[in-house]
Order: structure tokens, then C-alpha cells, then sequence
């Protein structure tokens, strides 16, 4: 009685499939008629451990071993003996290339081939390293080609999974850097507002003193700018790290002086100061309209303000305040720290010139200058 664990002498796990299957109905005819080159490499494929499977014949019939198995899915049970076109119909036109190049005497290479499968029942992407191999039979014709083979889907899978995760770590560390870069500037920019707020403190108390008849003059004065001074720190943190709207840091300084008749008018476009221009035109515009309420426009029910900005091509900037319909206007004999920070210092923050008018129909003040590039603010 035949041993149907052995095929041709070689003990396997397919030699029951060769054993059952009919090949005396196939192109290839009984197997005591096959040619000793077919003989030899079956037994020489049954006895290797490595993945290989060959077709032979007109037909290309299918033969593998048992390390083979694996790679056929739910086809294991009809493989053996079909014809390569019909068992790998799914990804014949991809291999065909490969297939006519090893029958045409020439070998081939390939790595991490991707070719959908559907040997399961559902498509799968797969991959595969493998090469095909011209078969010589007897006569020394290639009647067939052999298939040494590696399956490399989790491989491949696993490396594509670690470059993606390897991208997204990239990814995370820029955003890492990036972030430590924008609180480094943060930083720069809080230690330099503090340290410029504290000299704008300084003077404006040092100053407010030495131009003050009494304490109780120099402590409503000082209070006041320090106010001033409050509220455009509290839009620069609001609105940016290094710069504030005009509009905003203007209105914010005006709005101790508005009675509500609407006597202030503004106009000017979107305008952005750097943190120590906001605070000093702040500044500015808190001394106009403290003097306009005390002495000028603003000191009568019909005075008016009116105040205009103007960014042209590149940094250049201008800002112009006009008093009218108030009080006749002399100039003062003595000008106080409120005139000097209005002019001066203005003037230095935004590199050009201010200067106060005393006209008898109404002070005006006007400023010509450049504002800060983004490079500057946070030098």
C-alpha cells in the first residue's frame, strides 16, 4: 500500500495533496511517465525548508513545499496541480512580467513586490521578496520556473508604521522647537517691556515730583500716567506679545476724558505699534487730553479733538492731534514733564520728529516717524 505521507520517496506535508491529486488528468500525465528532471526537482523542493514553489509544464502547474503553506491561504486545498494563471488569477497580470523573463531563460529579482490578494476571501495588501528561475527538463528546454520566495507583509507593514512613527516624532519635535523658540522670544519680550515700563515708572514719578507745587498734585499726576500706563499693558497682553492696534491703545487712553457728546473724532487705518511705541504714544496721548480737559478743547461744551494716523509704503508713519472751537491758546512760559514726553520722548521711540503747537485756535500736535519692523520688536 502506498504511504501517503511520502511523495517520491521525501516525507512532507504536502505529499498527501501530490498523492490525491489526478495527474493523469493533467498536461503532465501519470507521475511514473514524468521526466527525471521533473522527478529531481520535486524531491529537491519537498526537501527544502525555505518558502519555494515551481510551475511546470504547458499549463504551469502548481507544486510547493510545506514551508509554502502558508502563503496560500484558504487556497491550500485546491493549489496543488492547478495552473498558475488560474490558482493566482488575482495577481497574474502583476507577475506576468516576471514569469515570461524566467521562461525566457533570464532570472529575476524582486523586492517587496505589493500585490493584492484575495487568498482569504477578502483583498489583502501584500508583499513579497522573491525570484523566478528558468526549469530545464531532460531534453535541456525550459518547461517551467522556480519560485524561491519570502513572504515580507509584516515587515514591510511594521517598517511603514515605524517611518510613520518615526515622521510624527519628527513632527512632534519641530512643534517642540518651535514652541520652546516662541516662549524664548516671550520671555525676551516680558523681560523688556518690564524693563521699559520700569524706566517709563521711574520717570514719569521722578518727573511728576519735580514739576509738582505739592505731593497731593504730584500723587493725583503720577497716579494718573501710571493708569495710563496700565491700560496699554493690559492691550498689549491681550492682543499680541509684541505689538497692539492703534485704535485700541488711543481709545484706552482717551476714555477717562469722553463725556459722551462725541467731541473726539479718530480716523487712521489698521495700524500695529511695537509694545514700547503703544506705551509711549499712549503716554502721549493721555498728556494731550489731560491738558485739552484741563485748559483746551475739551475744558468747553463746544471744543473738539480731532486725531488722524496715517502708514505709508514701507514703516513710514504719522499721527496728528488738533484741538479747535476751545479756548484761545497761548503757550505756556514753562514746559512741564507731559511736554517733554509728548515731543521727546515720542519723537526717539519712533525715530523721526513730534512737535507740540500752542496756535491761538487750537494746540496741535504732530508726529512723523517709522514704526517698528517685526525684526525690531524684540530688541
Amino acid at each position: 500500500m502506498k504511504n501517503q505521507d511520502e511523495f517520491l520517496g521525501i516525507r512532507c506535508d504536502v505529499a498527501r495533496q501530490l498523492n490525491t491529486t489526478d495527474w493523469a488528468a493533467t498536461s503532465l500525465g501519470p507521475v511514473e511517465g514524468w521526466t527525471f528532471s521533473l522527478k529531481s526537482i520535486v524531491r529537491t523542493v519537498m526537501s527544502t525548508r525555505q518558502p519555494m514553489s515551481f510551475w511546470w509544464g504547458p499549463d504551469l502547474l502548481q507544486f510547493h513545499n510545506d514551508a509554502y503553506l502558508p502563503m496560500l491561504g484558504k487556497r491550500v486545498e485546491r493549489a496543488m496541480g492547478t495552473p498558475f494563471r488560474e490558482l493566482w488569477a488575482d495577481v497574474w497580470n502583476d507577475v506576468l512580467p516576471f514569469v515570461e523573463s524566467a521562461l525566457s531563460g533570464k532570472g529575476t529579482w524582486q523586492e517587496n513586490l505589493p500585490l493584492v490578494l484575495t487568498r482569504n476571501g477578502y483583498e489583502e495588501q501584500t508583499y513579497f521578496t522573491f525570484s523566478y528561475s528558468p526549469l530545464y527538463d531532460d531534453d535541456g528546454t525550459i518547461a517551467g520556473l522556480l519560485n524561491t520566495v519570502t513572504e515580507t507583509t509584516q515587515a514591510v507593514t511594521d517598517r511603514n508604521a515605524l517611518e510613520a512613527a518615526y515622521r510624527e516624532a519628527q513632527k512632534h519635535l519641530a512643534e517642540r522647537g518651535q514652541y520652546e523658540d516662541e516662549l524664548k522670544l516671550l520671555n525676551r519680550e516680558l523681560a523688556h517691556r518690564m524693563k521699559n515700563t520700569l524706566a517709563m515708572v521711574q520717570a514719569i514719578i521722578s518727573q511728576s515730583l519735580r514739576g509738582a507745587s505739592s505731593l497731593a498734585e504730584a500723587s493725583t499726576t503720577i497716579s494718573a500716567r501710571i493708569q495710563t500706563l496700565a491700560k496699554a499693558q493690559d492691550l498689549l497682553t491681550g492682543m499680541s506679545v509684541t505689538a497692539a492696534e492703534i485704535t485700541a491703545i488711543t481709545d484706552a487712553a482717551l476714555a477717562p476724558h469722553r463725556d459722551g457728546r462725541d467731541r473726539i473724532q479718530m480716523r487712521g487705518p489698521r495700524v500695529y505699534l511695537s509694545a514700547q511705541q503703544a506705551l509711549g504714544l499712549s503716554l502721549a496721548v493721555h498728556e494731550l487730553a489731560t491738558n485739552a480737559t484741563k485748559y483746551g478743547a475739551l475744558s468747553v461744551p463746544h471744543g473738539r479733538v480731532e486725531i488722524s494716523w496715517s502708514h505709508q509704503l514701507g514703516d513710514d508713519f504719522t499721527f496728528d492731534w488738533r484741538e479747535s472751537h476751545g479756548p484761545a491758546v497761548s503757550e505756556p512760559s514753562r514746559r512741564g514733564f507731559g511736554s517733554r514726553l509728548t515731543e521727546r520722548i515720542v519723537s526717539d521711540l519712533f525715530k523721526g520728529q513730534a512737535k507740540i503747537d500752542f496756535a491761538v485756535d487750537g494746540v496741535a500736535f504732530s508726529l512723523v516717524g517709522k514704526l517698528h519692523q517685526v525684526s525690531d520688536l524684540d530688541h
